[in-house]
């Protein structure tokens, strides 16, 4: 993303002055889905595609946003009713809003963006752009949040402004994000580290299979219930139990017999996520790819056949993935379309992604979309 460009636009809209130049990547989670609910851990990264903003405070109590990829001008005030119809401009409000609610002291601005994530590919991009204006508002006015309520006011964003109740892991990634490394994120605690993630000899790339299937947000509510119903039955032997975090796959034995097949399956997969993204931490400790890897088509296969939430078409590219000796694949982010994230050798990777568009195509009749990610810094002001 070239910050001239977005340069160039905010001149032309706001007659020739600039401002100061801000950007927030979007992320991958190279391990753990659908552990974040369960009070589990999740592994992700943030990566170099972004947005990236120029703003300058205008003196008046207004918001003047231009989006550069929309090529659409919206101006809003800063009080609850104020709120604009373009979905895209609610992002910037909302985070306006929630910085407000916090005693933050904001007043109006002018800002022109233009984002490099791929939309539709898991990556983020509604996060990323909070987080640039998290970030840049909360230093450009002196509003003295950390970094953490930083994240918070993005996740609050989405829940109140955006209607998506998601998680933190998004937001906390682009925030937080270092390159060179992924961070373990614990969900119930909202404790973190760094791991190093520097696979030498190895590139990380998403193959986009460019399908959503439909039923994504009623079969995710499903999952949720599955295990929510599993922690219950455990509880009852083990009072302590809070999510399937705190159970193993000993307990979920013992109440084989009192909750369904298919909530049992839920939770297998949930108890053994939890798990393997432990054992990733561990391997990146000792530079052992190869292990990384393993974990990675363990958690495609559970994502499959366990918690059923992969599709045809990913399946296909993860299958290929294996036919093509790549070290690691699966599919990133919640299932039912999207992206599969490949851990592949620099020597198979011309290859693999030969191998896989073709097949891809004959077989669904188009391509896929081809990422290669490198793993970056988080939200900083670029100028």
């Amino acid at each position: 993303m070239d910050i001239e460009f977005v340069r160039s636009r905010f001149i032309k809209h706001f007659d020739g002055t600039t401002g100061s130049v801000y950007a927030s990547p979007g992320r991958i989670n190279l391990i753990g889905e659908h552990t974040d609910y369960n009070g589990g851990f999740v592994f992700p990264g943030a990566v170099d595609k972004g947005m990236i903003a120029e703003i300058k405070i205008n003196g008046t109590d207004k918001v003047r946003a231009y989006s550069i990829d929309l090529k659409d001008y919206v101006e809003f005030g800063l009080n609850e009713e104020d709120a604009p119809r373009a979905s895209w401009a609610r992002y910037i409000f909302g985070v306006c809003r929630e910085i407000i609610k916090r005693g933050g002291k904001i007043g109006g601005f002018n800002t022109a963006f233009a984002g490099d994530v791929p939309l539709g590919a898991g990556m983020s991009s509604s996060a990323a752009l909070e987080s640039t204006y998290a970030y840049a508002l909360n230093e450009m006015f002196d509003c003295k949040l950390d970094k953490f309520e930083l994240a918070k006011i993005g996740q609050a964003t989405e829940h109140n402004y955006c209607g998506v109740n998601c998680g933190i892991m998004d937001q906390f990634a682009s925030v937080f994000g270092k390159a060179g490394s992924l961070i373990r994120l614990d969900c119930r605690s909202l404790e973190y580290q760094y791991f190093p993630f520097n696979p030498v000899g190895y590139k990380l790339v998403l193959l986009d299979s460019v399908v959503k299937h439909e039923l994504a947000s009623s079969a995710y509510n499903k999952r949720r219930e599955s295990c929510e119903r599993a922690v219950a039955a455990i509880q009852k032997k083990h009072p302590h139990v809070e999510f399937l975090r705190d159970a193993n796959m000993g307990w979920l034995e013992e109440v084989k017999g009192d909750i369904s097949a298919e909530d049992y399956m839920r939770a297998e997969y949930v108890i053994e996520e939890i798990q393997r993204v432990l054992d990733v931490c561990d391997a990146l400790e000792k530079g052992d790819y190869e292990t990384v890897g393993q974990k990675m088509y363990e958690t495609h296969y559970g994502m499959s056949k366990l918690y059923e939430v992969s599709c045809e078409e990913l399946d296909f590219l993860n299958d290929i993935a294996k036919q093509c000796g790549v070290t690691g694949s699966r599919v990133m982010g919640g299932g039912f379309g999207g992206c599969t994230i490949n851990l592949v050798k620099d020597d198979k990777y011309d290859a693999f992604i030969t191998e896989a568009t073709a097949a891809y195509q004959a077989k669904y009749g188009r391509k896929p979309k081809v990422y290669d990610v490198v793993i970056s810094d988080g939200s900083r002001k670029l100028c």
